[in-house]
């Protein structure tokens, strides 16, 4: 439990350096990709544990959002992502990728106990996807085009669902195909 508060304090005594370092950049704000580069390949799992390819989302928007059930700004952000997720499911995806070492056994019930049944869980104990990413702190969102780059990155909680956010992601939003549209309909 020790080394579990540790490393909870060197993440976020990280993202506080980082955000110093640079005294333009604000938490929760978007930071573009200046050119955007193709995403690395990885993997990660979902709560079944089926490994999931960064590449099966190819042709949405894809937030990735990188988070633990012990990082407040993380369970700050939360129902904004599941918010943004239920309003925007026929364009983008939020795929919320756990970094925390106790995996599913953690995550499920935090899940539950928040009721979140839209934002996707995803399962990465050994971190792999935030040291392919270079993340220097919780919560840290990247957002991959349809096409699979990395247009961006949100350093810090945001709020996802909130007009300012939406204006960021727009242009990055794919069109949607008339199929979508008809089966959007029907509901």
């Amino acid at each position: 439990m020790a080394s579990f508060g540790t490393v909870a304090v060197a993440l976020l005594l990280a993202v506080g350096a980082a955000l110093a370092a640079e005294p333009d950049l604000k938490p929760g704000e978007f930071i573009a990709a200046s050119p955007p580069q193709p995403a690395p390949e990885l993997s990660f799992q979902d709560l079944s544990g089926n490994w999931v390819a960064l590449a099966d989302f190819k042709g949405k928007l894809v937030l990735l959002n990188l988070w633990a059930t012990w990082c407040q700004p993380c369970l700050k952000e939360m129902p904004s992502l599941e918010k943004l997720q239920g309003s925007r499911e026929d364009k983008l995806t939020v795929a919320a990728v756990s970094e925390d070492r106790g995996g599913k056994n953690v995550v499920e019930p935090f899940i539950a106990k928040l009721g979140l049944d839209k934002v996707k869980p995803y399962l990465d104990p050994k971190s792999a996807v935030g040291h392919a990413f270079s993340v220097r702190g919780l919560p840290t969102t990247l957002i991959i085009d349809s096409g699979g780059k990395l247009v961006g990155r949100v350093e810090g909680a945001a709020e996802w669902d909130s007009d300012k956010m939406a204006k960021v992601l727009q242009p990055f939003l794919p069109e949607v195909s008339e199929d979508a549209k008809l089966k959007r309909a029907e509901r």
